[in-house]
Formats: structure tokens, C-alpha cells, sequence
């Protein structure tokens, strides 16, 4: 079924501000700004687990695990822009609970 422009989904302001704050200024349709949300508040909820694991399994600085995952979601395959890659990370820590990572200052 295809989604249409009256989707009942409202992405937080902390991710459309992702791209009002970009300098050409030029926000996506809301179509599209809830696909990129859905993405990666998707992918915020699976790394959930992940991160936990990895915690568990002896990697027991949370700031370390987040940075790792940041890293992993950073490449260029991932799909995402650098800012979405650091909403999802934080977005995680969110999820957590943890203490949130100084990440790396986007490109």
C-alpha cells in the first residue's frame, strides 16, 4: 500500500531539523521527511539490541559502544546523510538511556 501525503506520522522536530537547518535551506516533501524518520527511528529501535550485546559482551564503556555503532552507520553504504546518522545514534542513547557520546563533528 502506498503511503500518501496525509500520512498521521509527525517525525520529532530534533529530525526535521536535520534539514531546515541545512544552508540551502530546501526541505524535503513530507512525504519523503517521513520516509527518511521512519528509516531511521527504524533503525535507532534495531540497534537497540545490538548495543546492548556488544555492552554485555565486555565492551562496557557506553560511550565507546554508540561511538562504534556511529562509525559502522557512517559508511557511506548505510544510506544515510552524516545528520541522520548522528540523529540515530543519539536517538539510540535515547532508547538506552546511556550518557550521550561527543560524536564527531559532521563533514
Amino acid at each position: 500500500p502506498r503511503m500518501d501525503e496525509t500520512s498521521q506520522i509527525q517525525p520529532p522536530s530534533s529530525f526535521v531539523e536535520i534539514y531546515s537547518a541545512r544552508s540551502d535551506k530546501q526541505l524535503l516533501p513530507k512525504l519523503e521527511l517521513v520516509q527518511r524518520y521512519e528509516l531511521c527511528e527504524d533503525l535507532a529501535c534495531a540497534l537497540v539490541e545490538q548495543a546492548q550485546s556488544i555492552y554485555h559482551r565486555g565492551h562496557s564503556d557506553e560511550e565507546a559502544v554508540l561511538l562504534g555503532l556511529h562509525s559502522a552507520i557512517g559508511s557511506p553504504a548505510a544510506g544515510l546523510s552524516p545528520a541522520e546518522g548522528q540523529w540515530v545514534i543519539l536517538r539510540l542513547d535515547e532508547l538506552l538511556q546511556w550518557r550521550a557520546p561527543q560524536l564527531p563533528a559532521e563533514a
